[in-house]
């Protein structure tokens, strides 16, 4: 088993919906651009916490659902939505069934109530900043750090919280923080994006140091699975490095 078996599982979660063929190709394009995503954290992380297959499965595929409702969320946002020939006539609405049929799914993943209700609440915060990031003209470190703790970082810890709720690593999920900044400013220096590199260069060098002091606190932890994370996000940040 591998995060594409957690993918193969949202596949068929969706599939037992028996939606119009039309529907379940475009809520399918929604999932592969979505990928890969958080599959293989999701994956290294179940198994290291001694979740039993059925508990990976429908808790991946869960967080994964809402993962790709939140990245389609993002893209109509930003005006990337490129896997629609009309974006705003069809995002919204596989945004909606997505994020629905996440929750249905981890209601059955016997995550506990309190849990599901912090999660659902913490990813609602989440996407307050993303407020700022549409109507900052101006890139700066302080404003950067706000929108990367919670687009990235909060997100990231709710995912873990999730996945680890009633097992052993359950009060490690805050690491999920760290390791969520670490990976969003890694994704926009490997895409260039205009968010980091607008910034003064003296500002580009705060965040990193920033996403790395963040990444230290995640090899406290010793866990296997955060540390095969990093390995993917290391080679990114020192290019910015002076």
């Amino acid at each position: 088993m591998s995060g594409g078996a957690i993918y193969q599982e949202a596949l068929r979660v969706l599939r037992r919906l028996g939606l119009p063929e039309a529907a379940e190709r475009d809520v399918v394009a929604a999932l592969e651009a979505a990928q890969p995503g958080p599959l293989a954290l999701l994956y290294e992380a179940g198994m290291e916490a001694g979740l039993t297959r059925e508990a990976l499965l429908t808790r991946g595929s869960g967080i994964f659902l809402s993962f790709a409702a939140g990245n389609l969320a993002d893209d109509l946002t930003d005006g990337e939505c490129s896997y629609y020939a009309h974006p705003s006539r069809v995002g919204p609405y596989v945004q909606f069934l997505l994020q629905n049929l996440a929750w249905a799914t981890l209601a059955r993943a016997q995550v506990p109530e309190e849990v599901l209700v912090e999660a659902a609440r913490g990813l609602a915060e989440a996407a307050g900043p993303q407020a700022l990031e549409v109507r900052t003209r101006e890139w700066t470190a302080p404003v950067f750090q706000r929108v990367a703790e919670g687009l990235a970082g909060q997100q990231w810890a709710v995912y873990l919280r999730l996945l680890w709720a009633g097992t052993p690593l359950a009060e490690c999920s805050v690491a999920g923080r760290d390791l969520g900044i670490a990976a969003h400013v890694a994704e926009d220096i490997r895409s260039r994006d205009p968010r980091f590199f607008s910034m003064p260069e003296a500002d580009q060098r705060e965040v990193v140091r920033w996403a790395r002091a963040g990444m230290d606190g995640v090899r406290r932890q010793k866990l296997r699975c955060l540390d095969a994370a990093l390995r993917r996000i290391d080679p990114i940040l020192p290019e910015v490095v002076p």
